[in-house]
């Protein structure tokens, strides 16, 4: 293996080669350090990009700084229209996933017959860094998700009725930002039909879709997750189907379930039945201040459920619940869309 010789001219152009493609990877490592650091919180992923920052940092020898000093990059500063249409977090993390990529092949090429060391560290890096973005860009969008949720306090459950698809879209026209399809009658086929068509009206809205119950018809409709109730699968088998990006949700109305949804990783927690309903025909209301013990502890988004409708939301927000699902109140008026706007500034109406 030969060593580079900065007197010789291709010698030099090798180094700084390698000395530019280092200082890209690094910089393009940083980025995506930074965003799992401070928009996602995963210690475990900035951990681990990181540590690639480090060994390439490592091994950014003083004779690839040192061909800096031979000849003056003409190049520098030509930039491309693509570089513009980075405008979310998303093909941010994707644009500088390509870029360590990139760089890190041209490192590998160039340090192979006088680096293999450096060749070898390069050519396993960028191969971890495709999973590396795959599970970023998971993340970020279960982020996104999320988000939603915490920033939306009015939740819509459908159930069987004439004309639901454009009760749907009067609701999402109020400003409804999340939506669960319940799939309890009829076939199958007909219920993935109809969920594809909500997710794409959702979708236009920009509101979140769960289905109920339905792993299957959540994966086969692309939509952002279910909600399941406690005789429904477990939380961690639906995780492992639907994947890390997706929202999951639990129904629960006691302490233990509340507790075992939130260890097993539940995004969220439908609580209930708050007062008397007659979609949950049978279950005893919890009452108010039975539904501020069991939540004084939450710190995940929880939702309040059960005969809730917009005479009673005075009463809740009295008591400082703010987030409610709401089913009959809404697909039951005449007007869902000006139904919806009403509940929605009544939950945000400070008076």
């Amino acid at each position: 293996m030969k060593s580079l010789n900065l007197k010789l001219l291709e010698d030099q152009r090798i180094a700084q080669i390698i000395d530019a493609n280092l200082d890209r990877a690094r910089e393009g490592l940083r980025v995506l350090e930074d965003w799992a650091r401070f928009a996602l919180g995963r210690k475990d992923l900035v951990k681990t990009v990181k540590n690639y920052r480090q060994i390439l940092g490592k091994h950014h020898l003083k004779v690839y700084k040192e061909s800096r000093n031979f000849v003056a990059d003409k190049c520098t500063g030509l930039g491309h229209p693509e570089q513009f249409k980075r405008n979310n977090a998303s093909s941010i993390i994707s644009s500088n996933s390509a870029r360590v990529q990139e760089a890190l092949r041209v490192i590998e090429e160039f340090s192979r017959d006088h680096n293999q060391n450096l060749c070898k560290i390069s050519s396993e890096i960028r191969y971890e860094i495709y999973n590396l973005e795959i599970e970023l860009l998971e993340t970020q969008s279960n982020y996104s998700l999320l988000k939603i949720l915490n920033e939306n306090d009015l939740y819509f459950i459908t159930i069987d009725t004439e004309n639901l698809l454009e009760k749907i879209k009067n609701i999402l026209e109020g400003g409804v930002k999340i939506i669960q399809l319940r799939c309890k009658q009829g076939k199958d086929s007909d219920n993935l039909k109809f969920a594809i068509k909500v997710r794409e009206l959702c979708n236009n809205f920009g509101a979140l879709f769960l289905i109920n119950d339905r792993v299957d018809i959540a994966l086969a409709s692309k939509a952002d997750g279910v909600h399941l109730g406690q005789d429904d699968m477990d939380i961690k088998s639906a995780r492992f189907i639907l994947g890390p990006s997706k929202i999951i949700g639990i129904s629960a109305s006691n302490e233990s379930d509340i507790k075992k949804a939130i260890q097993d990783g539940c995004d969220y927690l439908g609580i209930g039945p708050v007062f008397t309903t007659t979609t949950k025909k049978g279950k005893i209301p919890l009452g108010i201040d039975t539904l501020k013990s069991l939540t004084k502890d939450i710190t995940i988004p929880w939702f309040a459920i059960g005969g809730i409708k917009q005479e009673n939301i005075s009463q809740l927000k009295e008591n400082n619940i703010f987030k409610v699902a709401i089913i009959t109140d809404l697909i039951n008026s005449e007007k869902p869309k000006e139904k919806a706007i009403m509940i929605i500034n009544s939950l945000t109406d400070e008076n």
